[in-house]
């Protein structure tokens, strides 16, 4: 028995592939689609190795081996108590950090090092950003991230502020280079927001099979040629001679059609 292919999509923390995904069911129903949650630090080792057929990661990836199709930028945050004294403001600057600790996870996604990140360090970098986030529960510190992994984390705890001039993290489409298939065609064309009619996969291939085929038009009938009626008028109210029928003349006796519409030139 035949199996159908399926397709392997990567997602890392924070990505919500799941609008692309109905796009899919959708246009290839007969190819299931497997989405694959891996850590941020994994999504391009995942890809690289084959593990998946494509993933939605952060940006960089490595150029000489991934294809990658960068999708948004998100914007960053930084996450602190709810009673702490930065909620009073509407956005923050990197500058007001100075004085605060800013954990720094070890599977950060904005590319901070430990001479770029700004405020104190902590004394130590924790695991992931789930364990940050807990220590900022704790009133211990703050964190910087984009706002994604601010609304995976969520606490009513805590809350959140745009940082202005922060780096920022990048979300986009990548795969092996050597394995652009029909099927990374077709969900490239997804993400891009391609009709089906326009995009380059199997969906359109079927999207046209579908389509019944034109038929051709049917000659037109000749046309009749004019029969007179009884007592020589033809048909259609006209005399022999080109004379009008009286209900075809104006009020004065005259034909009407010839001057009826046409506003007379004032001297």
């Amino acid at each position: 028995m035949q199996v159908n292919p399926s397709f392997r999509l990567a997602y890392v923390p924070g990505v919500t592939p799941g609008k692309w995904a109905r796009v899919w069911v959708e246009r290839l129903p007969d190819v299931p689609l497997d989405l694959v949650a891996v850590p941020s630090t994994e999504g391009e080792r995942t890809v690289r190795e084959g593990e998946v057929d494509a993933g939605l990661v952060r940006l960089p990836v490595d150029k000489g081996a991934l294809s990658a199709i960068p999708l948004y930028t998100e914007t960053t945050v930084v996450v602190f108590p709810k009673d702490h004294w930065l909620a009073a403001a509407e956005e923050v600057a990197l500058d007001d950090l100075a004085e605060e600790v800013v954990f720094h996870p070890l599977d950060d996604t904005l590319g901070f090092t430990a001479e770029t990140l700004p405020g104190r360090p902590a004394i130590a970098r924790p695991d992931t950003t789930a364990d940050a986030v807990e220590l900022v529960a704790a009133n211990v510190g703050v964190l910087l991230v984009p706002q994604s992994l601010a609304r995976l984390h969520h606490r009513r705890d805590l809350t959140y502020r745009t940082v202005v001039e922060a780096p920022q993290s990048q979300v986009a489409l990548s795969w092996p280079q050597e394995r652009t298939t029909d099927l990374v065609e077709e969900f490239i064309g997804i993400v891009r927001g391609r009709t089906v009619n326009s995009s380059r996969g199997r969906g359109a291939g079927q999207a046209a099979e579908a389509q019944p085929k034109s038929q051709p038009k049917k000659a037109a009938a000749p046309r009749k040629p004019q029969q007179q009626k009884a007592g020589g008028q033809k048909a259609g109210g006209q005399k022999p001679g080109g004379q009008k029928s009286g209900a075809q003349k104006g009020r004065g006796g005259g034909p009407a059609a010839a001057r009826r519409g046409k506003p007379k030139r004032r001297s």
